[in-house]
């Protein structure tokens, strides 16, 4: 079946683009699993504007899996009463009115990933439904379903078009884990992003050698598998379609529940610190997944970076190309919308290692300024940047024509 480049669900109800930008925001599922309740939302949601998050582009606030109560005499999804005894029209009210806005998990099967009420076969309906709480966003996994890439397009398809009936602009996060190519068919289907891996861990790496994304399921994704798995997509990203590489796990610490899963124990300072780095270079959505409500010094440094997540919510759009890879160097290089670059150079090493990059190598042919995003100063003019790089440190640097 082909879809040809007629695109189901690109704007919105004003004519302009749906995701222009990679969305942002905030997630519930690493910190809270499906153990979540609309009291812990609406503290969130007070904790990402007192924290600074709005302030710095994460508007919105995403549920996943784990709210659903089942459905109604009517066959209409319902919200677990317990968890949400004021529904969630009302929670979606709050969020609104904190200046954020609220997405919401299902999944294109009968039941979700941890066996809650899904959408197949309620498609409309469930549109209609999210659409009259005030829904923003909605994550569509695939757990349940068929292997067969080409039922997966024909549900993912009927999705999107039930959102762009349902009389609200509802963006689609596409959530098949990469396994059947999605960056190939997802944005004519009407997704605005699609995963490119299975679920993140609070890791730097896998312990074995993964070639393959069932490899990959099997021992974990780290931050680096992900990056290594998804870098060669880039040409399929741009406005409204974004390669989505999952959630932040800035801050986490080794926090037991599905982060902490397949070897999760936790990432120093740098690798998290290179993780958004990595994420808002190749422009990944930003799900942070910490608990906002508590946020240590260097997680509000790393996640509230505004210079950094400026190269991510860059209007071109571009996402990076890596230009290095080896053993030891990972160096990616971003076009930017006023003509300036952004590079990325990523130790991959065990160990301090010393960088020699010649920015004509990399494409890159005038003498530029250039910026540490993480020192926030220039640090030396040139055509070229030598220096230390520690142990899977990323150096993020904005490079301005002089």
């Amino acid at each position: 079946m082909s879809y040809g480049i007629v695109e189901a669900q690109t704007k919105s109800s004003d004519g302009s683009l749906l995701a222009p930008t990679p969305p942002m925001g905030w997630m519930t599922w690493n910190y809270f699993a499906d153990n979540f309740n609309e009291t812990d939302i609406r503290e969130m949601a007070d904790a990402m504007v007192s924290s600074g998050m709005v302030k710095a582009g994460y508007n919105y606030l995403f549920i996943d899996d784990g709210w659903q109560g089942g459905r109604d005499n009517r066959n209409n999804i319902i919200p677990d009463s317990k968890k949400f005894p004021s529904g969630i029209k009302a929670l979606a009210d709050y969020v609104h009115s904190k200046g954020l806005k609220l997405g919401i998990y299902s999944d294109a099967a009968p039941l979700t990933c941890g066996g809650y009420t899904a959408s197949l076969n309620f498609e409309e309906q469930d549109a209609k439904t999210f659409a009259s709480w005030g829904i923003d966003y909605l994550k569509y996994d695939y757990c349940g379903a068929p292997d067969d890439v080409e039922i997966a397009k024909t549900r993912y398809k009927k999705m999107a078009d039930a959102l762009r009936n349902s009389g609200r602009d509802i963006v689609l996060g596409v959530c098949e884990w990469g396994g059947r190519k999605p960056w190939l068919w997802a944005g004519q289907v009407g997704g605005q992003l699609w995963r490119t891996t299975g679920d993140v861990r609070d890791k730097w790496r896998s312990l074995k050698p993964v070639k393959t994304l069932k490899d990959l399921d099997t021992e974990g994704a780290g931050i680096l598998d992900i990056v290594d798995f998804s870098q060669d997509h880039a040409s399929y990203a741009g406005p409204g379609r974004w390669n989505d590489m999952d959630m932040l796990v800035v801050g986490l610490y080794g926090k037991k529940g599905p982060s902490g899963d397949f070897g999760g124990v936790g990432c120093t300072i740098a690798e998290y610190q290179s993780q958004m780095s990595l994420w808002c270079i190749m422009n990944s959505p930003l799900a942070a997944s910490n608990d906002v409500r508590n946020m240590d010094a260097e997680t509000k440094r790393i996640l509230l970076n505004e210079e950094v997540i400026a190269i991510n919510q860059d209007v071109l759009g571009k996402q990076a190309v890596c230009k290095i890879k080896n053993d030891t160097w990972n160096v990616y290089v971003k076009p930017l919308a006023n003509g300036d670059a952004a590079i990325a150079i990523v130790n991959r090493s065990e160990s301090i290692q010393n960088a020699k990059i010649n920015f004509a190598e990399l494409g890159l042919s005038e003498t530029y300024e250039i910026k540490d995003l993480w020192e926030h100063k220039v640090i030396t003019k040139g055509k070229k940047w030598n220096g230390k790089v520690q142990r899977h440190e990323t150096k993020l640097f904005r490079l301005k024509k002089i």
